[in-house]
């Protein structure tokens, strides 16, 4: 892969400043939007297959095009970047490392669908990120790029911790000052500071799907496709973290075997110990070791009953227990829930509770039969796909794993393995070492923290 088809730089140092981007071919794509039209920018984006970037693979250009022709009222557009997905880091080192591209999409978003504000969005959390986005904002202010003098405004908002201000109809209540509370409707058909009859259109991408955009415009769609796959192009930041060797940030063409990511990059499993299951995050179905082969993209992992996700895959070798796993990820969900829908926020408990009670080596078949059935009513009337990921990744645990669920009705786990929910707070690429949320076992329903 030559460097100017990738997102982060081959020698993995930061871009410094505004002039270093633009020495390294940057705002090309931001100056063509002077020098074409709408339909002919969406056109391009549109054939070059670009797809989100933030979990659900959603062709860019038909979000575009959805916020274009929306109801009435004025237009915004939105970076998402508060990543809180288990195991993903690749949306905060491509801040770390090239701010300048994601804010340069970003302006060409907002000035394509017609928006005057746009904001990008990131969790208090986030100093390292928010120190690089606002000295780049400042940048490219003072270069005459965004603000009053050219008509379109960048406001940086910072936003709880919560999972779900990651959910973009949650992230529109964020900039408007409220909680993270899922709306029912798509931004696109109800945005930010709407007042009825108006609509407010409001695009949200994310960080990753908006720093291809430069890429695209400057050098065209058909350069984009050229690496990836048909339906899938281009290239994916992907974070493989877990038993393995070398845990980091890695950008592979989409297409690329899995097997690839966890043996030749993050090094393989860990001396003495096999591979037993690989998580892509906490939304999607766990990944056996006879799926190593299957490509990353988005339609391939489909295929096979799981999906990409925001390309963050958690390595677990033999020691692991994959019922403590199932409790692990099922108690995130269980207290990141929002309780707007009470399928969601009751089913996910009892579900919790049933399967802390087999970890404990005090449950029994009938509490399989019952985690299964909350399964199934869990994600009722939804309005975020939370609940749908604790139906499919318990669901698929039970299914692949059976036996070791079995092993834990009224006798201790086997396995002594202490574990704990991999929510990234750093990472370093050089080294491989990560950092993971030390209070997230802390955090209660109610969204506070136990002493």
């Amino acid at each position: 892969m030559k460097e100017e088809r990738r997102l982060l730089p081959v020698d993995g140092r930061p871009i410094a400043s505004l002039a270093e981007y633009v020495a390294r071919g940057g705002l090309v794509g931001l100056q063509h939007v002077g020098h074409s039209t709408r339909d002919a920018i969406v056109e391009e984006i549109a054939r070059s297959g670009l797809r989100g970037r933030g979990g659900a693979g959603f062709p860019t250009a038909v979000k575009w095009i959805g916020v274009i022709g929306g109801g009435s009222g004025p237009r915004y557009a939105c970076c998402n970047a508060a990543e809180g997905e288990p195991g993903t880091f690749k949306d905060r080192h491509l801040l770390r490392i090239n701010p300048y591209q994601v804010l340069e999409g970003l302006a060409i978003a907002a000035r394509v669908v017609g928006a005057a504000r746009a904001f990008i969005c990131l969790k208090r959390s986030f100093v390292p990120e928010i120190l690089r986005v606002r000295t780049a904002l400042d940048e490219l202010r003072g270069a005459g790029l965004i603000g009053s003098t050219c008509g379109l405004e960048i406001e940086v908002v910072l936003g709880p911790e919560e999972y779900l201000f990651g959910e973009e109809k949650a992230l529109l209540e964020v900039i408007e000052g409220n909680l993270p509370l899922p709306r029912v409707l798509a931004p696109y058909l109800e945005g930010l500071f709407r007042h009825p009859p108006e609509a407010n259109p409001t695009l949200v991408n994310n960080v990753e799907t908006l720093a291809n955009v430069p890429h695209i415009l400057c050098h065209g769609a058909d350069w984009f496709r050229r690496i990836g796959t048909a339906d899938s192009p281009g290239t994916m930041i992907f974070t493989i973290t877990g038993d393995i060797r070398r845990p980091g940030c890695f950008e592979l063409p989409l297409g690329t075997p899995l097997r690839r990511l966890v043996e030749e990059f993050g090094g393989g499993s860990l001396v003495g110990r096999s591979l037993k299951a690989i998580f892509a995050g906490a939304s999607n179905a766990v990944i056996t070791i006879d799926q190593l082969d299957t490509p990353m993209d988005f339609d391939a992992l489909r295929e096979v009953g799981t999906g990409l996700g925001s390309g963050g895959f958690i390595a677990y070798d033999d020691s692991a227990c994959v019922v403590a796993l199932a409790h692990v990820f099922s108690r995130f969900l269980y207290v990141e829930s929002c309780a707007q829908c009470p399928p969601c926020k009751l089913g996910t408990g009892e579900i919790t509770r049933l399967l802390e009670r087999l970890e404990g080596g005090e449950g029994s078949a009938a509490d399989i039969e019952t985690i299964l059935a909350r399964c199934g009513t869990v994600d009722e009337g939804n309005r975020c796909a939370l609940p749908i990921g604790e139906r499919v990744l318990v669901q698929s645990l039970i299914r692949c794993f059976e036996s070791e669920f079995h092993e834990h009705f009224q006798s201790a786990c086997p396995r002594a393995r202490l574990l704990f929910l991999p929510k990234i707070v750093d990472l370093d690429p050089a080294s491989g070492c990560v950092a993971y949320d030390a209070r997230q076992p802390l955090k209660q329903p109610d969204w506070l923290y136990a002493e």
